[in-house]
């Protein structure tokens, strides 16, 4: 079982060493690190895998090598377009409107107060326009799916929150889809009021607990 080590010592040099690499200048408009990193070094760990069963036990590291460089290389070009895609939607969208990698994905959060009216799953119409242009970025890069996530607050009844959050997620993907995103690509999910992401004990807290996001998730290099 040694000869799996050498491979993988190999892969996670690469992927630390292409990493170290990235010219440190690129950062996303908001001054977070570019998501090209993490790329690189996701793509050459699966890269040299891949290379290193491909090889065959006559040469496994050499395989984890060669895989790792390839891996590295698709990994970083999907970070680079990730981070592209973040900026222009930055400079296209209402102010108000999230944008952020996180993780190798990118997440445009639509706080409730400029999507729906209090306990409502219509769309208000001028972010209906704001959706028309995340629609026309996501035909732009169509190698990613889209997960559309419904979140509430925690007033009211739990029950009646999860099936909020489900419809109004369920808006959302209706307005992308008829604005040309393909239905293969979007799943829609509630999540109620399960995922806060602040306090609920404060009304600053609870606005920011009230929102759709989109996860828009890479495709598999």
């Amino acid at each position: 079982m040694t000869f799996h080590k050498i491979p993988l010592a190999a892969a996670v040099g690469i992927s630390l060493t292409l990493s170290a690499c990235t010219d440190p200048a690129s950062l996303s408009l908001d001054g977070e690190k570019s998501r090209t990193n993490t790329g690189l070094g996701i793509g050459a760990v699966v890269g040299a895998v891949a290379g290193s069963a491909l090889a065959g036990s006559g040469n496994k590291t050499g395989g984890a090598v060669a895989g790792a460089i390839i891996g590295a290389a698709a990994g970083g070009i999907a970070g680079n377009a990730l981070d592209k895609q973040a900026a222009e939607m930055r400079a296209a969208l209402d102010e108000s409107i999230g944008v952020e990698t996180v993780d190798g994905k990118l997440v445009v959060t639509l706080p409730e107060d400029i999507t729906f009216d209090t306990d409502s799953d219509i769309v208000r119409a001028n972010l209906q326009t704001e959706l028309g242009k995340v629609a026309a970025s996501l035909a732009e890069y169509p190698d990613t799916t889209i997960q559309v996530i419904g979140h509430t607050d925690s007033e009211g009844e739990a029950s009646y929150n999860q099936e909020l959050s489900e419809r109004r997620a369920q808006a959302v993907s209706t307005i992308l889809q008829a604005d040309g995103v393909s239905t293969t690509r979007i799943a829609s999910y509630g999540r109620g009021e399960s995922e806060p992401k602040a306090s609920n004990l404060t009304p600053e807290g609870m606005a920011q607990n009230r929102r759709v996001e989109l996860v828009v998730v890479p495709n598999a290099v």
